[in-house]
């Protein structure tokens, strides 16, 4: 199924997981699929190697299992950023051939220690691509805190606007703690003509040094609120891990209440914090559903 579908009936609940690195026992995703699987997600979406590593194939591999082992409707990402065409075309023709319907269309993350190469400078380039090749449901990023290389709020929302007109069936956002900021930007996108459904990306916070990576990357605000709870439990591993449940189970029920057309759980491979976290929201999913879009 493709998961832009999937909104016209109910409040989406999706994970996001990524493949093992090189030295480590693929038995370990394994592991956590067979975890997570309990929870019945709508769909698992799998990351990718930048630049067609070899951790592609992994993706290949792990996303064709989401969907033909666990009965998971699946998604590839797929980072443009190095690929040729030629390239580009090989791996959709694999994840075609395995069934996957759906693919996270994405730039990727530029190597500052090498030139850029590639026939994809931008998303929407290769999802342009991607929509006049083949028939796949395509799914692009958005940022509710503006894109950390954009010039302003309403020039991001004018090539996320773009994006959509090449062809970008659904948007995920990228992981913020501040709700206001999604709904801000959730109001603006509606106004700028943006019509297709937008995910909220939730990011649970198990550890400092994980938020001081997003902050780094991504550009992340943190709310006061946030700050204060970092501070009170940074020394404590298992109650830092908890709080950060409670914290992200709070932003999901209040989007949930605002009608959010769905939640995006970044899970980093743990799925006990995956677990706690649907168990907190599960009926609140259930009854949004009669309500949704």
């Amino acid at each position: 199924m493709k998961t832009a579908e999937l909104f016209e009936h109910k409040t989406v609940f999706s994970l996001e997981v990524f493949p093992p690195k090189p030295d480590t026992d693929e038995k370990v995703i394994y592991d956590t699929l067979n975890a997570l699987s309990d929870i019945s997600p709508d769909f698992i979406s799998v990351t990718y190697g930048a630049g067609g590593g070899k951790n592609g194939l992994k993706t290949i591999q792990i996303a064709s299992d989401i969907q033909n082992r666990y009965g998971v409707e699946s998604v590839a990402h797929l980072p443009c950023t190095g690929l040729t065409r030629a390239q580009a075309a090989a791996i959709l023709d694999s994840l075609q051939a395995h069934g996957i319907e759906n693919v996270l269309a994405l730039r990727g993350d530029r190597r500052e220690d090498s030139a850029e190469t590639g026939d994809f400078c931008h998303a929407s380039d290769l999802i342009s691509f991607i929509k006049e090749h083949y028939d796949f449901n395509i799914i692009a990023a958005c940022y509710p805190e503006v894109h950390p290389e954009s010039i302003s709020a309403v020039d991001d929302l004018k090539w996320l606007r773009h994006k959509v007109e090449c062809g970008a069936d659904h948007l995920i956002t990228q992981l913020f703690l501040d709700n206001r900021y999604f709904m801000e930007f959730r109001e603006k996108a509606c106004i700028a003509g943006i019509d297709v459904p937008i995910e909220a990306g939730i990011m649970p916070v198990t550890n400092k040094r994980q938020i001081e990576r997003m902050v780094k990357l991504c550009g992340v605000q943190l709310p006061k609120k946030f700050v204060r709870v970092l501070e009170k439990y940074e020394h404590n591993e298992t109650a830092l891990r908890d709080a950060g449940i409670a914290y992200a189970i709070d932003q999901i029920t209040d989007l949930i209440a605002e009608g959010v057309d769905g939640i995006h759980l970044y899970t980093m491979n743990n799925p006990y914090v995956a677990q706690k976290i649907f168990e907190a929201v599960e009926s609140l999913i259930s009854v949004s559903c009669c309500t949704a879009r």
